[in-house]
Parts: C-alpha cells; sequence; structure tokens
C-alpha cells in the first residue's frame, strides 16, 4: 500500500513538473510568419486542394533553414516548388491516428464507442504548428486533427454519455492548460490559431462534468479560469467607454452607453490555412484588403465560418463584415458566465464581487433586450452597430436567449413558435433561412444548434418541439449512417436524402460534436441538462 502511494505521488510531481515545461515551453511563429514568401507561394500556387494541409505538416529541418535554401534554389532554372516542399515537410500522423473510421456496426452508438479511440490524439510535445497539450483530446475527424475550442463541449456530451469521462476530463485539463499558457483558449492548440477564440462554453464543459467530480468543490478552484474567461472577451471595458469610440477589439458601445462583446481578431492578414481563399476574397470585394481580412477572421472566431449573419447584402462573402455585428450568441453566453461567476463568488462570501458580476450580467441582459428583441417579429436578432439597429438575418443565434435563460416566458414562447413555422424541417432546424453557398446557413443543419435549440426550447417548457427537432435530427444522423456507416460533421435537413455542402471545403466525416450529440440525445441528456426557467 505504501508502495503505491509513493509510486501515485511520484507520478503526480512528474506530471506536475511536465505541466510547467508545457507552460513555460516557448511558441514558434505561425508559418505564414516563419516562412514569408514561401508561405505565400506555396498556398496561392495550390500545391494542396486544402490549404489547411500545408499549414499542419512538421518541417524536417530548422523553418529558418528552410527558407534559406528556397531562396537560393527558387531561382534555379529546374526548380520545382511542390518537390521543394516534399523533400523539407512531412505529414505528422499520431501514434493514436489509427484510420479515419471505425468498424461498420448495426448499431450507430456501438460505432461512435469504437470511434472515440480512433479520433483520440495525443500532443505530448509540440511539433510544427501543433501544440502541445498534457493530456489525449478528441478531434472532430477529417482535416482537423486538433482540440477545438467550442466542439470540446459537444463532444464532451457524447464522451459522458459513453462513459469515457476519462478522455473528458482530459479536454478539461488541456482547456486549463491553455488558459494558463496563453491566458485564453484559442480556437485549436495550433499557433495559427492563438489570435482569435470560439464561442466560450468552458463554463457549460465544467458544469458537466462537475455534478460528478464534487459540485461546488469542483467548480470553485475553476474562478481563475473562469474570470479570466470573462477578461478575455471584456478586457478594458472602463477604459473604453471613458473614450467616444464606438468599438474597440472585442467590444462595442450600445446606444444606451454599456459595452456589448463582438467577434474580433488581433491580425489583419489572411487566415494561413485559407489564405489562398481569404485572398481571393478580399481581391473580390474590391475593399480595403487588411479590413476584409479582420473581418474573415472574426468570423472563424465565431464557429459561424461562414454565414450571411455576417455578410452586409446576406448573400455575398466578399461583403462579409462580422467585426460590425454584435453577436446574439456571444452576449447570451457571456451573460450566464456573469451569472455564474457571480454565484461562485458568493460561495466564497466574496460578496463585493459577487455584486459586480450580477451588476454585469444585468446590464448584458438589459442591452441584449431592449436592442435585440423584435416584438413584431417575435424573434431575437444580432444587433448592428453602424446601422444602430438590428440585422434581418433569421438565424439559430436567436435561440441562445433561451438556452442561457435570459428570455422571459413570453418571448420564448413567441421564439418557439418562430423555430416550429421558419426553421423545422424534415431533418431538424436549419441554421438561418438563407440560402447562400456558405455551409452555415440553409439548408444545413449542424449538431452543436440542433442541441442549443432543443435545451432552449426545454428550459421553457416546449417539450412537444423540443422532441419533435430531436426525433427528426436523430432519425437525419441515422439514415446517412445507414446508407454510408459514417456521421458527418453537418446535414441537409431540408431534403435529408442529400448530403449537406457548402463553404470552403468538403464534408468532413467523424465527426466529434456530430457524435457527442447524437450519443447525449439517445441517452435523454438533453433532459437531463436543460434546467427550467422559472416562471416569474
Amino acid at each position: 500500500m505504501e508502495k503505491n502511494r509513493l509510486k501515485r505521488s511520484l507520478d503526480l510531481l512528474r506530471e506536475a513538473v511536465n505541466a510547467t515545461k508545457r507552460t513555460l515551453e516557448p511558441v514558434g511563429k505561425s508559418p505564414d510568419e516563419a516562412l514569408g514568401e514561401l508561405f505565400r507561394m506555396v498556398q496561392l500556387a495550390r500545391i494542396y486542394p486544402d490549404g489547411k494541409a500545408f499549414v499542419d505538416k512538421v518541417p524536417n529541418s530548422e523553418l529558418r533553414k528552410i527558407v534559406k535554401l528556397y531562396e537560393k534554389e527558387s531561382h534555379q532554372s529546374d526548380f520545382d516548388l511542390a518537390r521543394f516542399i516534399n523533400q523539407h515537410f512531412e505529414e505528422f500522423v499520431s501514434a493514436t491516428q489509427d484510420s479515419d473510421r471505425a468498424l461498420a456496426s448495426e448499431d450507430p452508438e456501438k460505432h461512435i464507442a469504437e470511434l472515440w479511440n480512433v479520433l483520440t490524439r495525443r500532443a505530448p510535445k509540440s511539433v510544427g504548428s501543433l501544440l502541445a497539450l498534457p493530456k489525449p483530446y478528441v478531434v472532430p475527424g477529417g482535416r482537423f486533427g486538433e482540440q477545438y475550442y467550442w466542439d470540446s463541449y459537444f463532444t464532451m456530451l457524447g464522451l459522458e454519455a459513453s462513459g469515457r469521462q476519462d478522455i473528458a476530463d482530459g479536454m478539461i485539463n488541456n482547456a486549463q492548460h491553455m488558459f494558463a499558457k496563453f491566458g485564453f483558449i484559442p480556437t485549436g492548440n495550433r499557433n495559427y490559431y492563438l489570435t482569435r477564440s470560439q464561442p466560450p462554453f468552458f463554463l457549460h464543459m465544467l458544469q458537466l462534468i462537475a455534478p460528478r467530480r464534487g459540485g461546488l468543490r469542483y467548480l470553485l478552484p475553476k474562478l481563475p479560469y473562469l474570470t479570466a474567461e470573462h477578461g478575455y472577451w471584456t478586457k478594458n471595458t472602463s477604459d473604453f467607454l471613458k473614450t467616444k469610440r464606438g468599438s474597440y477589439k472585442r467590444l462595442v458601445r450600445m446606444p444606451n452607453g454599456t459595452a456589448l462583446s463582438r467577434y474580433y481578431d488581433s491580425i489583419d492578414t489572411p487566415r494561413p490555412e485559407s489564405f489562398r481563399e481569404d485572398h481571393e476574397t478580399a481581391v473580390a470585394s474590391g475593399r480595403k484588403e487588411s479590413v476584409v481580412y479582420r473581418h474573415l477572421r472574426a468570423g472563424a472566431e465565431s464557429g459561424w465560418d461562414y454565414s450571411s449573419r455576417w455578410l452586409a447584402d446576406g448573400t455575398k462573402l466578399e461583403t462579409i463584415e462580422t467585426t460590425n455585428i454584435v453577436p446574439l450568441d456571444l452576449n447570451c453566453l457571456l451573460y450566464e458566465l456573469e451569472l455564474a461567476l457571480a454565484e461562485l463568488y458568493d460561495k466564497l462570501l466574496q460578496y463585493p464581487v459577487a455584486a459586480l458580476y450580477r451588476r454585469k450580467a444585468k446590464k448584458r441582459r438589459d442591452a441584449i433586450l431592449q436592442f435585440m428583441w423584435d416584438e413584431e417579429a417575435g424573434f431575437f436578432f444580432d444587433w448592428h452597430a453602424q446601422k444602430i439597429s438590428h440585422t434581418e438575418i433569421w438565424s439559430l443565434a436567436g435561440v441562445f436567449p433561451l438556452y442561457c435563460g435570459l428570455a422571459s416566458h413570453e418571448q420564448a414562447a413567441k421564439v418557439a413558435h418562430a423555430i416550429e413555422a421558419k426553421f423545422l424541417k424534415a431533418g431538424g432546424v436549419l441554421t438561418t433561412l438563407h440560402e447562400t453557398g456558405q455551409q452555415w446557413d440553409a439548408p444545413n443543419g449542424w449538431a452543436p444548434l440542433q442541441w442549443v435549440t432543443i435545451v432552449g426550447l426545454r428550459r421553457y417548457g416546449f417539450d412537444v418541439l423540443a422532441d419533435t427537432i430531436k426525433y427528426r435530427w436523430l432519425a437525419t444522423n441515422e439514415a446517412v449512417y445507414a446508407n454510408q456507416h459514417k456521421f458527418v460533421e453537418k446535414y441537409n435537413v431540408v431534403d435529408t436524402a442529400e448530403l449537406a455542402g457548402g463553404g470552403e471545403y468538403t464534408v468532413q466525416d467523424g465527426f466529434g460534436w456530430t457524435n457527442g450529440v447524437f450519443m447525449a440525445l439517445r441517452h435523454d441528456d438533453d433532459k437531463k441538462i436543460a434546467k427550467k426557467v422559472p416562471t416569474p
């Protein structure tokens, strides 16, 4: 017994030392910064059909040496760029990356249970653009080989339902590591993602596993991470409101003088993983290219990349204007985070701090209800900061006030009516009512938004509609699985016989959050998680 305790103590000490090393390890430059003109030439020449393929490759020597070789050899008459890249870069394959797909099974739950191991990756050290994480994690699948931020919550729903708490706990550990190292959770553990995050679901990740980890005893030590999350989206609010500026980084001044948050990116260059696509969009726009790049990056931070929500004309990507939009979903999640912080500080008897966060939550809710609710339409919309009015884009962002519990019961009833009348289709609910060719628009449906809609409706007692959406979505997943023996990233909910499409890349197999939401819905976890909003 004593020997086992000693071994456990040594293991914990070793883990702590390794965690410290990972936190202190310097981060290499993003591939576009490190490779300069070589990077630009590779991406514009479309050596790889998917631009993400190159940024994820691993150099076989120091990048500065590769750049020098390129500068020397590229002037030679027989220089071949593709051959040069293949000589100096190779694909990184994780030891657990056995195949793209688990064995086909008549039972989709069994398939997913096997698939968790297939989709599990390890990154004990940084390799190429991939950043080290302390624990194994589940990736979405296909072109996505990283732990993505908001994907993680919806994936963890399925891990919990499958009894894979080991991986779910590890993904929380990874998220905490990223908070400690970077001060926020980036889009994913790649160095080219370090200028943006994704919708803040860390609180939901904690709340998901807290019941089996000691409840409040588990949550209270997480306060530093939750306050860091809040700070990322609200940094410099007081100073900002003392100025006359209409916006600053992730802050926007509302007409009543309060500040709400927006998606943003500190860099105004093409995304490295979509360099050619962004370059072509910016050129076609006829606008200042750096402005278009900022909007594209901000759209990527939203997770909805891309959607009519961000398009000035509601149709063409070249009109993207993400940073002009105050997003409903983001601010609802921050409202919920502020209430949770207030509650946790109350438990610590830090009443002044708790009161501060409660005031922040009230101001945010008041602004959302005042500026983002359309009484005539009976629905919530994003706010356009420059037009000083809400947008006219109907999207499932409109259910986040229900999901986060800030809508009144009267408003929730009108939203539920709109969802049933406008969004509900044969295969689930549409992402938006607008068909633009972008992947976060009609006719596509996405697992995370099905979950948000179902849980949001349940919170206000609309269980019949929630069940209708739930069983139509499950049937869509099952039908595709029966035909193709796989789960995919997104689905066509209008014509369930057709696969979804749109966007910058082909539909990806896997798929982490589809698997997660499927498993959680199959196990009725939506009913267990949805906390009823009390009737006043």
